[in-house]
């Protein structure tokens, strides 16, 4: 989409909202938000201040101005928010220079392309997140002047008490086996169920499957 797109199509959804969103330099997601009255034609070229200081590894309190300059071809509404909001991932620039910024993710690859098409090697790059996350059924922590302690229960790991109350046939797995290997019966897979519908074109939505195998009471023939 382009700018004037983008402005019709927040519009069209009843945008209340926008959020910006950007990347620091370890590869954490940052982002601020901003009533949609505040996104003009202009913004797309001038962009919003924001605190450059606050994001580790970049400015100086002392030189801490910086601009984010949304990206019109992200635009989307966040299905998961409860006000209407419109998300944009954004570029960052020196507010004075108006020039990339050398420490901002997105433009290192762009960079990273633009010298792969100048090797010839390839002309197109194609980068992504690896999604992970973890649940927990149960985390205490404390740090004092006399101790320090964490602890964390979770029905997904080996041995915790959690798994131990409840042993079945495919919620148990070992360490580093959660995030890519398929289960009957686990609540990563009721999770993600949930969180990745709205994102789907189709109309269908799958549900976990809660059957255990085998059947209680039924015996193996032999």
């Amino acid at each position: 989409m382009k700018p004037k797109d983008v402005l019709a199509f927040a519009k069209e959804n009843g945008a209340k909202m926008l959020d910006l969103r950007f990347m620091d330099f370890p590869g954490i997601w940052q982002h601020f938000s901003v009533p949609i009255g505040q996104l003009e034609e202009g913004n797309f070229e001038d962009g919003f201040g924001f605190d450059g200081s606050s994001i580790r590894g970049w400015q100086p309190i002392n030189a801490s101005d910086m601009l984010v300059i949304p990206d019109p071809t992200t635009a989307k509404m966040d299905p998961f928010t409860q006000s209407p909001t419109l998300v944009m991932i954004c570029d960052i620039a020196d507010p004075v220079t108006r020039a990339a910024y050398t420490r901002d993710p997105r433009n290192i690859a762009k960079k990273a392309e633009a010298y792969l098409k100048s090797t010839g090697i390839g002309d197109t790059a194609f980068m992504g997140p690896e999604a992970e996350f973890f649940i927990f059924d149960d985390i205490r922590y404390n740090s004092t002047s006399y101790g320090a302690f964490y602890e964390i229960d979770s029905i997904e790991a080996p041995g915790t008490p959690a798994a131990t109350r409840a042993r079945t046939w495919a919620t148990n797995r070992g360490p580093r086996k959660a995030t890519s290997r398929c289960r009957r019966r686990t609540s990563f897979r009721t999770c993600a169920v949930r969180w990745c519908s709205p994102w789907r074109n189709s109309a269908s939505r799958s549900r976990p499957s809660t059957t255990k195998w085998p059947p209680p009471g039924r015996r193996r023939s032999t």
